[in-house]
């Protein structure tokens, strides 16, 4: 099931992305010599990356926490279907060993 804080991370994320990818298309774009927009474009991260640097690191967290969740209940989930197989397993033969004592 989804959460709203969930839900809350992936936007924030987008958005973040968008004013990244914005600000370095306009500087890419603009008509500026190369060597310029590229001192323009690093010194714009390094600000960005000074300004947001605890949110990056909290969604880093965050993110890998989420990960971590979704491994261990994958990991249950095959589990409860690998011991699922082996009691369907284990009733076919006990039903075949019944039928063959039945003979």
């Amino acid at each position: 099931m989804c959460r709203k804080d969930d839900n809350s991370f992936g936007f924030a994320m987008g958005i973040l992305a968008g004013v990244i990818g914005g600000i370095a298309a306009g500087v890419l774009l603009a008509p500026k010599p190369g060597e310029e927009s590229r001192r323009e474009l690093k010194k714009t991260f390094e600000q960005l990356r000074e300004k947001y640097s605890p949110e990056v690191l909290q969604a880093k967290e965050q993110a890998l926490l989420a990960i971590k969740n979704s491994k261990e209940k994958i990991e249950d989930a095959y589990k409860k279907f690998n011991d699922y197989l082996k009691a369907k397993q284990l009733a076919k033969a006990k039903n075949n060993e019944t039928n063959v004592d039945e003979m």
